[in-house]
């Protein structure tokens, strides 16, 4: 398991998928989560501007990662 700090309260899906070196541009992070291939605390998340915060989970590729 991945751990990504953050100094804000919350940071955007699309966004978090740049910062964690995910993808590249918010185009092709835009196209991994339309493509239902995010999950969220264990639930797929199509939803670009889904507020992460502290503690959340995110799994990519069978990659996991915790917001802390």
């Amino acid at each position: 398991m991945n751990t990504i700090s953050i100094k804000t309260e919350y940071i955007k899906l699309d966004q978090f998928l740049k910062w964690a070196d995910l993808v590249p541009t918010g185009t092709e992070a835009k196209i991994l989560i339309n493509n239902g291939l995010v999950k969220v605390n264990g639930i797929t998340e199509t939803r670009r501007g889904k507020k992460l915060k502290k503690e959340d989970t995110i799994e990519v590729d069978g990659n996991i990662f915790i917001i802390k």
